[in-house]
């Protein structure tokens, strides 16, 4: 974060709302860095790739892919630009907790209020400006990016993630095209949007912090001397974890699982999708999906700062048992009984269920 940000800090804390997204803005450009050309031979291949993915997953899934609008072959500053708020469900409800806090453990109760929209910008910004220099798409966020419908994919990272995995680069290409057409699809779906949102609230209605970490930071910080000193807040905005590191949190584990549940389904479905519909395209599609498997291993930064700051554990691994579970399901009772999952959020599978599709099956399809 330049010298230049602290500066300005003083005249951004004006900005009005739960979180400064206008201080969010800044550091995210920040960090996402500088526009770079993306050269047309290979945008008008990604572009041209859509249809081609529209046409396969439509013979295969009973989704709705013919709404997908035209992908955007983006750089990392495009992307964090048109992301900038994409996660606000995620971050504005906890201007709530903050202030919620506000008779916990005196100084640093009193520190969170109105300092909060600030910290929160700080949080956001850093996060996506981290992730623009990791993320394939929208669809490789790990938690659904909510602000719009757009399709991007980050050429730069595809390209590289490609590279370093020894990935012939069409064939990532179109895997990545697949798995934006079909994780569009899933979010389009009437009542998904709604129900994870609900599910997040749920999560969120049983989060408690402990600011006594926070305490011991602002202690430090009556010293007139480290007052002057802006690197005094580093701790704050030095990694997108750094507020985690400071707040202690509790939640009733109960309410993750539904997040977790579906989240590893609809990554697991993705693949599963990108699987049935195009193998015969990706000669090396096994090796993508083992460098996708390794990939998920690593969490990324925002999943990084909401588990520490929240204990919002995503476990992006459970998207192979969700694979499994499709490919089962299928084998099993056929595809269109698989595609009754996106009737209703009741036909969904549990947490234990994506290890378990003949309890999925005895629970739903014999109702």
């Amino acid at each position: 974060m330049s010298d230049n940000l602290f500066d300005r800090l003083f005249e951004l804390l004006q900005t009005p709302g739960p979180v400064n997204w206008r201080l969010g803005k800044e550091i995210t450009e920040s960090l996402a860095g500088a526009p770079e050309p993306i050269e047309p031979r290979v945008a008008e291949e990604y572009q041209e790739l859509t249809l081609a993915a529209q046409l396969r997953l439509a013979d295969r899934l009973s989704l709705d892919v013919a709404t997908t609008t035209t992908i955007h072959p983006v750089d990392r500053h495009t992307w964090a630009e048109r992301n900038e708020q994409s996660f606000r469900y995620l971050i504005e409800p906890l201007a709530d907790k903050f202030s919620g806090t506000s008779g916990a453990a005196g100084m640093a109760g009193a520190f969170l209020g109105p300092m909060a929209p600030v910290i929160l910008g700080i949080q956001a910004g850093t996060m996506v400006g981290f992730m623009s220099h990791r993320v394939l798409g929208q669809f490789d966020t790990g938690l659904p990016a909510l602000d719009h419908e757009s399709l991007f994919l980050v050429v730069p990272n595809v390209e590289a993630f490609a590279m370093d995995h020894g990935i012939e680069a069409h064939q990532i290409r179109m895997w990545a095209v697949l798995r934006e057409v079909t994780n569009h699809a899933i979010l389009n779906v009437e009542w998904v949007r709604n129900y994870f949102i609900q599910a997040i609230n749920d999560f969120y209605a049983t989060v408690e912090f402990d600011p006594s970490g926070l305490l011991d930071m602002l202690g430090g910080l009556q010293d007139p001397a480290r007052l002057s000193d802006p690197s005094a807040l580093e701790g704050l905005v030095d990694e997108p974890g750094g507020l985690a590191r400071m707040l202690g949190s509790s939640h009733d584990p109960a309410a993750l699982e539904p997040i977790q549940a579906f989240l590893a389904f609809m990554e697991g479905f993705g693949d599963y999708a990108v699987r049935t519909a195009a193998a015969d395209l990706m000669p090396q599609l096994t090796e993508i999906e083992s460098a996708v498997r390794l990939r998920r291993s690593e969490p990324n930064e925002a999943e990084q700062f909401l588990q520490q700051l929240l204990g919002l554990q995503i476990d992006r691994h459970r998207a192979g048992d969700a694979a499994e579970f499709c490919s089962e399901i299928e084998r099993r009772w056929g595809g269109e009984t698989l595609q009754r999952l996106w009737e209703d959020q009741e036909k969904l599978p549990r947490l234990a269920e994506l290890t378990d599709p003949v309890g999925w099956a005895a629970r739903v399809l014999l109702d």
